[in-house]
């Protein structure tokens, strides 16, 4: 299954192009979520590959409906994935969990699942700087206590935003 996340990585890569910015926030929630994964379980292969394609539908989502905005990349990213997934002939079941978490990466609506939340953690990890003022600590640490679903991601975001 390695060769076949990394074909996964490398078909991410594919698809962005040019677009280094999306690229390299998958591989940063992909780091991430490698290590949230090894500390609290679950399928190594499904979140190595849902990491990966977890933005996949920013350029649909931009194109159809002008607009980034994550209910937007819910749906889009979804069909998108499926093809490359079904391309590198991951089995169904994998597809349709990976598909699930793409679908629900900024709604936690619809999944609760030991994969899905080690990449919701590592997304927030990457999206934390970009969202937040970071001299506000309290405010930091009010959102690690209230958004994060996993011990090993409070402890990384403690570690990382709160030298804690």
């Amino acid at each position: 299954m390695e060769d076949s996340a990394t074909a996964i990585i490398d078909s991410m890569r594919k698809y962005f192009g040019n677009d280094q910015r999306r690229i390299m926030h998958a591989m940063k929630v992909l780091h991430y979520a490698k290590q949230i994964q090894v500390a609290e379980g679950g399928s190594a292969f499904v979140v190595k590959a849902a990491a990966a394609l977890h933005d996949i539908g920013i350029h649909e989502a931009e194109r159809k409906h002008n607009s980034t905005a994550g209910k937007y990349q819910e749906m889009e990213g979804p069909p998108i994935a499926r093809k490359i997934l079904g391309d590198h002939k991951v089995s169904e079941p994998d597809i349709e969990h990976i598909c699930r978490i793409v679908a629900n990466h900024h709604s936690a609506k619809d999944i609760d699942t030991p994969e899905f939340r080690a990449v919701w953690d590592a997304d927030w990890l990457v999206n934390i700087p970009e969202e937040l003022d970071m001299a506000d600590l309290q405010r930091i640490e009010l959102l690690i206590n209230d958004v994060f679903k996993t011990e090993t991601g409070r402890k990384i975001a403690c570690q990382i935003f709160l030298n804690k």
